[in-house]
């Protein structure tokens, strides 16, 4: 009986949106390697562009419907950072975003009711006067003044992409 319990859950592990724990301290360089194939694609993406969160518009959400990998560390007071992915594979279209709550708020993304801050990016549409994009993805202002914060960064895949390796490099902000 155990058996046939366990063969009737065991497609609904892994369905809960896991997070990447960064155990090394935010404020020093760090490389991360990763897969989206390790991630989950989101049911749904409204959470991002409610004003409580305002990570990014429903007009872009399409760069954001594949695989999401979460990763979540905690940014010291008086640290400021930058996430930034790099594809593997330079032709793969690649997002980002990192949010920023209080050190007991647990919540992910579909579920995530509000946050302190959130910064997206993702492919521009079209180019812009003196500035160039290539494959890598940034995310900046990622900070903590007098208190500590909770930092989940998520590597999405656009336009549903749902496998590629990546690199996600967290840095601090030279003073």
């Amino acid at each position: 009986m155990k058996t046939i319990f366990l063969l009737l859950c065991l497609p609904f592990v892994g369905m809960a949106q896991q997070t990447i724990k960064i155990e090394e301290p935010l404020n020093q360089k760090i490389s991360l390697e990763e897969n989206l194939a390790n991630g989950a694609q989101l049911s749904d993406l409204s959470w991002a562009w409610q004003s409580n969160n305002a990570c990014f518009v429903s007009i872009q959400q399409h760069k954001f419907t594949g695989n999401h990998v979460f990763f979540e560390g905690v940014i010291p007071k008086y640290t400021e950072l930058t996430a930034t992915v790099i594809p593997k594979d330079p032709s793969q279209n690649f997002s980002i975003y990192a949010f920023q709550t209080g050190i007991q708020n647990d919540a992910v993304p579909p579920d995530l009711a509000s946050c302190i801050r959130c910064e997206a990016d993702y492919k521009w549409d079209r180019k812009w006067s003196g500035k160039t994009q290539d494959h890598t993805r940034t995310v900046k202002h990622l900070l903590a003044i007098n208190n500590p914060y909770r930092l989940v960064i998520a590597v999405v895949g656009a336009e549903g992409l749902t496998e590629g390796d990546f690199t996600l490099v967290i840095e601090p902000v030279n003073k």
